[in-house]
């Protein structure tokens, strides 16, 4: 793998501390820098927390006492997921398939750790010499909400399909688990004035838009375009394209870097 893997902020909190504290961070970094947040306890991995513990947890608390009540501890996953520079790619996306999370941690020259996301995985891809385009991507139609949908119908279609992005129907806006936590967080004061949040319907979050292209990219031009993108996501024809599925067709035997 590249040397600047190693290069990537790990962005982590101590164990011990409210969920709202790593919900914060989450709406602050979550796509952008990192995938997860990892949690130590003295210097030690222990941890993981995503948007997937924030928004699972929400289906189960959807009061502001998820916030202040728990620590981070108790919604994270345990057993982070460790990597070495001897670690191939290969068995890298085997685990991230097993554990449904594209992150990992490397120990790197400083004596602590780098992240490595799907969103990292994107300067391999920009490397990679081939002649498969976005059009060789197994095409993947969008999951699509309505205006008038609910906040808990919306976040149990992304987990019953398997995604972080959802689209408006009719239209390249979307929703995702970063935005639905960075309202709850700056603009909802973390559910404290929600009398009930899972009712809430989408009309009142403000979408992101997908970047919608009409030329059929080599991977590595795809690769590049979403690495520029703060929060990347492509409409392509009528198929979806994220980080992961670069991770995924760089798998494929045709590719060389």
């Amino acid at each position: 793998m590249p040397e600047t893997l190693t290069y990537s902020l790990c962005i982590h909190i101590e164990k011990g501390k409210e969920v709202w504290v790593v919900a914060g961070m989450l709406a602050q970094y979550l796509e952008s820098a990192t995938d997860s947040v990892l949690v130590l306890d003295e210097e030690k991995p222990v941890g993981v927390v995503g948007g997937k513990e924030i928004l699972e947890n929400i289906l189960k608390t959807p009061t502001s006492s998820l916030f202040f009540d728990n620590k981070v501890e108790d919604i994270m996953e345990s057993d982070p997921f460790i990597v070495s520079d001897e670690t191939k790619y290969g068995d890298l996306m085997t685990e991230w398939k097993k554990r449904g999370r594209a992150y990992a941690i490397l120990k790197n020259e400083w004596n602590n750790y780098s992240a490595i996301s799907a969103k990292k995985i994107l300067e391999i891809g920009m490397r990679c010499k081939t002649n498969l385009s976005v059009s060789d991507l197994p095409k993947k139609s969008p999951i699509t909400f309505k205006k008038d949908d609910t906040m808990e119908s919306i976040i149990k279609s992304m987990f019953e399909n398997k995604t972080r992005k959802i689209l408006l129907e009719n239209s390249n806006k979307y929703i995702n688990d970063r935005i639905i936590i960075e309202t709850i967080t700056e603009k909802m004061a973390y559910l404290k004035d929600i009398d009930y949040f899972l009712n809430v319907p989408a009309n009142i979050i403000d979408l992101e838009e997908a970047r919608v292209i009409h030329d059929d990219l080599k991977i590595n031009e795809v690769s590049a375009m979403l690495y520029d993108m703060e929060h990347p996501y492509i409409i392509y024809k009528d198929s979806v394209v994220t980080p992961w599925d670069i991770c995924n067709i760089l798998l494929n035997e045709r590719i060389d870097y």
